[in-house]
Parts: C-alpha cells; sequence; structure tokens
C-alpha cells in the first residue's frame, strides 16, 4: 500500500513538473505610432479645450430643433393613410420567411357601417 502512494504521489510530481514552464519576459514594446509629437500635443489641446462628452449634465442641454424634408401636413397625411390601412398591424416576422402572403395584401375598400 505504501508503494502504490509512492508511486501516485512520484507521477504527480512529474506531472506537476512538466507542466510548470516559466514564461520568457521580453520587455517593454516600443510605441508605434504614425502622428509627430507635435500631431499628437495638438490633438490633446484640442480634446482638453473641448467639452467632455460624458460628463453627468450632458445630456440635459436643450437638443437643436430638427428640420424635416416635407411639410407638417403631408406627414400626418401620410400617417393617417398608413393608420387606416386594413393591414397595418401585419408584422412580417409572424410569417414564414418573413414574408406577408399575397392574400393579406390585397386592398379592399373600406366600408363603415352605421352602428346601431
Amino acid at each position: 500500500m505504501k508503494t502504490s502512494k509512492i508511486i501516485a504521489a512520484a507521477a504527480l510530481s512529474i506531472l506537476a513538473a512538466a507542466g510548470a514552464q516559466a514564461e520568457t519576459y521580453e520587455g517593454v514594446q516600443a510605441p508605434v505610432s504614425a502622428n509627430s509629437r507635435a500631431d499628437v500635443n495638438a490633438q490633446a489641446v484640442v480634446a482638453a479645450r473641448s467639452e467632455n462628452p460624458y460628463a453627468d449634465g450632458v445630456s440635459s442641454r436643450v437638443a437643436p430643433a430638427l428640420t424635416a424634408p416635407a411639410d407638417r401636413a403631408t406627414i400626418r397625411a401620410q400617417a393617417v393613410a398608413t393608420a387606416h390601412e386594413p393591414n397595418q398591424n401585419l408584422d412580417r416576422k409572424a410569417f414564414v420567411n418573413s414574408v406577408v402572403p399575397a392574400q393579406y395584401k390585397i386592398v379592399r375598400p373600406v366600408t363603415q357601417q352605421a352602428g346601431l
């Protein structure tokens, strides 16, 4: 029994010795840059004087007014037409291969019934 324990301990120590390998240290790598010192210094000055985009209050500023490519009446008319389409709430992902079948694309005249 003692010999089996000695053999097991020897096998484990051989495995540990084989697995432990030291890495070589190659020192600090030389920095490689396409920019000269003057270019980097100029970029640093610009960055230091510009505002911080990660500051806490950056998003609290008033955003500039957006300009629309079309006038308000045209966009409203398009929105109303889209809302009144009979198939406007179909989701392409609900169908095979993400394609809405042809029978759902048939445009039928909109008829309204009077409420009783």
